[in-house]
């Protein structure tokens, strides 16, 4: 299984902060084709599940051997009739006509797989995440994973993973299971690169490919000038300026901030795919192309020599 060096996070086709309508999210899966991305990310959680439901009927319209499917387990979406009328809690622009439930358990994941099989149209998945485990290591450990260890071995799964905003339980997960791929959002970015401490040079040590989410964290990254949204919050003053003072760094080489906060990533080793996300065709295409450019590696050196950046990244090298 080989992922796009850029896959597309789809949790925007899930009304993420806001609505789009069915024609845009096709248009933006098939631009992020036309842009050579083959690696598609999705999970129920993204929109009660229409992020599944657009995926797989934008992607209908291609050769299934040529594109890479993910989705996720641990919530469980259960029928709620009563609160149709009502909208989504957990950020997207959706009716509540579904009410989601953690559940690690085997059948838990037996149900939340088939289920994602039927939104998507699909006849296989080609990776499937043990989703937000924080507060469920246990039944992780004792369920989940031991699950989709079992569906790889019959073939039903190609490869399994954990998709997490941590860097420390991963490790964990990584260390106690033979897993094929880590998705980890938000920490390993021009302002959070903790991942560096231990899961990186373990995925790479165990030969466990990384996908690198949330680049942008949240917003802050994803403009020449940073945003104020940082992981889904209001950005402390001290961030704002911190990416401020790297955004100017960047400027002085003729880098754009979004277009560092993607190659960073892209530049470890046991990185396979940075996957990032897009509202429209648009999205898609400055993504690629920012994608395509070259970073001067002084840039690193600059950010490193001003307290910016950490010791060794930008390279992959260890400090």
């Amino acid at each position: 299984m080989k992922l796009s060096s850029l896959g597309l996070g789809c949790a925007q086709l899930g009304n993420l902060y806001h609505a789009i309508d069915d024609e845009t999210a096709t248009a933006t899966v098939r631009r992020a084709w036309d842009e050579d991305v083959r690696y598609f990310d999705t999970a129920p959680h993204y929109g009660l599940g229409l992020s599944e439901r657009r995926l797989g009927a934008a992607l209908a319209a291609y050769p299934r051997d040529e594109y890479v499917v993910s989705t996720k387990v641990g919530r469980v979406l259960d029928p709620d009739p009563e609160g149709a009328g009502k909208k989504d809690d957990a950020g997207f622009d959706v009716p509540a006509a579904y009410r989601r439930r953690w559940d690690f358990s085997r059948d838990g994941v037996l149900r939340s797989l088939e289920d994602s099989l039927t939104r998507l149209g699909l006849d296989r998945i080609d990776l499937a995440y043990v989703h937000d485990p924080d507060e469920h290591f246990d039944d992780a450990v004792s369920g989940a994973f031991p699950a989709l260890l079992r569906l790889r071995e019959e073939g039903v799964l190609g490869a399994i993973g954990t998709g997490m905003n941590q860097s420390a339980m991963p490790a964990e997960f990584v260390r106690r299971f033979d897993l094929d791929v880590v998705l980890i959002a938000g920490r390993y970015t021009l302002l959070d690169q903790s991942a560096q401490d231990e899961l990186l040079p373990l995925c790479a040590e165990r030969g466990v490919s990384v996908v690198v989410g949330g680049a942008f964290n949240g917003g802050i990254l994803a403009t020449a000038e940073p945003g104020r949204l940082y992981d889904y919050a209001e950005a402390p003053e001290s961030l704002v300026e911190r990416a401020e003072r790297i955004a100017a760094v960047c400027a002085r080489h003729g880098v754009e901030l979004p277009q560092a906060a993607l190659a960073l990533p892209a530049a470890h080793p046991a990185v396979a795919s940075v996957v990032v996300g897009a509202h429209d065709p648009g999205q898609v295409s400055a993504n690629a192309r920012r994608a395509r450019a070259a970073v001067p590696p002084l840039l690193w050196t600059e950010l490193i020599d001003a307290g910016l950046l950490r010791p060794g990244v930008g390279t992959g090298r260890l400090p």
